[in-house]
């Protein structure tokens, strides 16, 4: 992921853009700990909010693979489709790692 031209896409200056996207790793492992929770649970509307959340906010900052992903999630969920939602929540853990690790190389680069 080319995280210079997200953020001159979202017209940031690079410090505020790297300042954004280190917020949302905080953000979106509390809301990896709501879908776990509502999965647990089977609260779909739990679940609902908490991709909604990670759906919105990995979009504000170009990460429309996350945010798509995090979209079926909701999707499903406000549907009462919870089979196999422990699939798509390590998914989600699986592709903010990615863009985690990423990240990390690029800010110390």
């Amino acid at each position: 992921m080319d995280f210079d031209e997200a953020g001159k896409s979202l017209s940031l200056e690079k410090d505020e853009y790297i300042e954004l996207v280190e917020f949302f790793f905080p953000a979106a492992e509390i809301d990896i700990n709501k879908l776990m929770t509502a999965n647990e649970k089977g609260d779909t509307e739990l679940a609902s909010d908490a991709a909604h959340s990670l759906k919105g906010a990995a979009g504000n900052l170009g990460f429309m693979e996350l945010s798509d992903l995090a979209r079926s999630i909701e999707e499903r969920a406000r549907n009462a489709q919870v089979t196999g939602l422990s699939l798509k929540i390590k998914e989600l853990k699986d592709k903010i790692a990615i863009i985690e690790e990423a990240f990390e190389k690029h800010k110390n680069s």
